[in-house]
């Protein structure tokens, strides 16, 4: 498979199927991605992978913890706390045609939050990782970190494998810093679901838009 093609063909699966991926190679994968970018070579990523038995154990924890209503609060905004057009528009249209897919009305709240909880058992893959930072780190940083996570999604398409990011995952700073063991100098970003498509899932009938290039390109010469 070349670039071209794993761009074309990366997307975020939320439906997995229940059949096992080698740690190993989610491993090898992750060593792989490490080659990605970093301003000054600092390479701020650090990723804890989790499957087996550590995967129940936080299926189960997170399935207590939504049953009960236990909430967090995210260390950082996820977005901006005054999202303008088009910026907006593009998020409400991604979760309407998501739910299109699901067959849920928009009006159906009870069902738009269960389709939200399946985020926390990562859409039934068998096995994740998650990126932390360290606090002190900015902006030009936090950029790192989307390389090697593109650069790893990019890896997992080429080796047959399915992903979703998960920045939901930051909405639960406190348990996933104590289940990882993170230290107090790093946080939480993001999640990832890393595991084999189940193709017959209504969500993975989405497909996302993209912004004609007038929106976003110029070109100067």
């Amino acid at each position: 498979m070349n670039v071209t093609d794993a761009v074309a063909a990366r997307r975020s699966v939320r439906g997995f199927l229940d059949r096992p991926v080698d740690p190993a190679l989610i491993e090898r994968l992750a060593r792989r991605a490490a080659r990605a970018p970093s301003g000054g070579n600092l390479q701020p990523w650090h990723i804890d992978i989790v499957t087996g038995e550590s995967m129940a154990a936080l299926k189960a924890m997170m399935a207590e913890k939504q049953a009960a209503g236990l909430m967090e609060a995210a260390q950082y905004d996820i977005y901006p706390r005054e999202l303008v057009r088009p910026y907006k528009d593009r998020r409400f249209q991604v979760g309407m045609a998501l739910y299109a897919a699901l067959e849920i009305e928009r009006s159906d709240a009870d069902a738009r939050n269960r389709e939200f909880r399946r985020n926390f058992q990562f859409f039934g893959a068998p096995a994740a990782l998650f990126c932390t930072v360290d606090r002190r780190m900015g902006p030009p940083q936090w950029s790192d970190l989307g390389m090697y996570l593109q650069s790893f999604m990019l890896l997992a398409v080429e080796a047959g494998l399915a992903t979703c990011a998960q920045e939901c995952w930051a909405i639960y700073p406190e348990t996933v810093g104590a289940f990882l063991g993170t230290p107090p100098e790093r946080m939480v970003f993001c999640g990832m679901a890393i595991g084999y498509e189940d193709e017959t899932a209504p969500a993975n009938r989405l497909r996302t838009e993209r912004a004609p290039e007038g929106e976003w390109l110029t070109v100067r010469g």
